[in-house]
């Protein structure tokens, strides 16, 4: 039979081989995948950042409208109020500390 002989040294290269492609497609991949939630991360932030100004300028430019065509005392209290609430109510959260205490009683886990 002319089959085709292998000895088991070659085997064995053979497999280190698979083993050591195997392992760099992984590393490979986790690198780029890496990279690529950095990349969504600082685009997050830049479009947080741009919707922050828009709004903040939107406020602002509403603000100036009323308070330069001279509205009326509730109109000026509603303009400079409610946005002054909306950001002490976001403030007040994002300072505020929570925590959840968990109980490990009755032996469930």
């Amino acid at each position: 039979m002319n089959g085709l002989t292998v000895t088991p040294t070659q085997l064995v290269a053979g497999v280190g081989v698979l083993l050591v492609l195997f392992w760099v497609w992984r590393a490979g991949a986790r690198r780029a995948k890496a990279a690529a939630e950095k990349a969504r991360s600082g685009a997050r932030l830049v479009s947080l950042a741009g919707r922050v100004v828009f709004n903040a300028a939107l406020i602002v430019a509403v603000q100036w409208v009323v308070i330069a065509h001279q509205g009326g005392t509730w109109v000026l209290l509603a303009v400079l109020g409610l946005p002054a609430l909306f950001a002490a109510h976001a403030l007040t959260r994002a300072l505020t500390v929570t925590t959840v205490d968990t109980s490990k009683r009755g032996g469930r886990r």
